[in-house]
């Protein structure tokens, strides 16, 4: 499973993750900064992705068309690239099953 963080978290989670979450990357790579959110979303379906980020607009995204892409949506999220990091670390099973699981599409993770 490979993990495509959004603009709101940073690129450093690329190279912090990367044993856990092999080929994973940041919108960034793909010249999609600043690019709307579904045109991340059409990315990330067409290439394999589970979409990471903390902007609502991907809950609303994946409620309305579902799967694919996955999302991994880090609410409420004000917290430093290391708590991100942490918890991407610290939820790896459930994000793993949650992948896994044709039937999910959103993932809700708090700091907690």
């Amino acid at each position: 499973m490979k993990l495509l963080f959004d603009e709101n978290l940073s690129r450093k989670l690329v190279a912090r993750l990367a044993e856990l979450y092999p080929g994973s990357a940041h919108v960034a790579a793909f010249d999609l900064l600043e690019h709307p959110g579904r045109d991340i979303w059409n990315f990330a379906q067409a290439n394999g992705f589970v979409i990471v980020t903390t902007d609502a607009d991907f809950y609303e995204l994946a409620a309305a068309l579902g799967p694919p892409p996955k999302v991994v949506w880090l609410r409420r999220w004000t917290h430093p690239t290391r708590d991100a990091e942490f918890v991407l670390r610290r939820d790896a099973i459930r994000i793993t099953e949650f992948s896994a699981d044709p039937t999910l599409g959103l993932l809700v993770l708090d700091r907690c």
